[in-house]
């Protein structure tokens, strides 16, 4: 039962609820919309998906453009990997699906390294164009880019260097 409590001179009035059930309203979420992560943004639609790589996270916006271009991070893809063979790595599930003229990209990526983000990214493009078309997947699947690489750097054990380095042994 909520009760009110008397506003001082300086301060305001703040009402007290009772520590009995509190109320919770829900959201309804059309199914639809939720599975395929759709989205309209200033009169765009979007695919989003979110790629993994090691330690590296790409969160993944699929837009189809009459100007196709890639930003990376808010910066076009040249200035964030300006090695050509990242920027291969990262265009290669859009060439291979023959929308590389088509599709716009924009993705915040963090952790991890140059090698990894760019995995990650290209990881996130493709499962953004299977959301787009199913289809994709026979032509997507065979060159590895849906797989999750799940390598990780393994941790640290106790009384040893590293994950497995042991101190150097001495006979005497």
């Amino acid at each position: 039962m909520p009760t009110t409590v008397q506003p001082q001179k300086s301060k305001a009035h703040k009402v007290v609820k009772s520590a009995s059930k509190p109320v919770v309203k829900h959201r309804v979420v059309k199914a639809a919309a939720k599975s395929l992560e759709v989205a309209k943004m200033a009169g765009s639609v979007y695919y989003a998906a979110t790629g993994r790589r090691k330690t590296a996270v790409a969160r993944v916006r699929l837009y189809a453009s009459a100007t196709p271009e890639i930003i990376v991070n808010e910066k076009k893809m040249a200035e964030y990997f300006p090695q050509p063979g990242f920027q291969d790595l990262v265009r290669s599930p859009l060439i291979l699906c023959g929308k590389d003229k088509e599709m716009s990209v924009s993705v915040k990526v963090n952790g991890g390294g140059s090698h990894g983000q760019a995995e990650a990214v290209r990881h996130g493009i493709s499962r953004a164009l299977l959301k787009l078309d199913a289809a994709y997947r026979p032509t997507l699947k065979p060159h590895g880019y849906l797989t999750r690489d799940s390598r990780m750097k393994e941790r640290k054990k106790p009384g040893l260097k590293r994950a497995r380095r042991a101190p150097q042994w001495q006979k005497r």
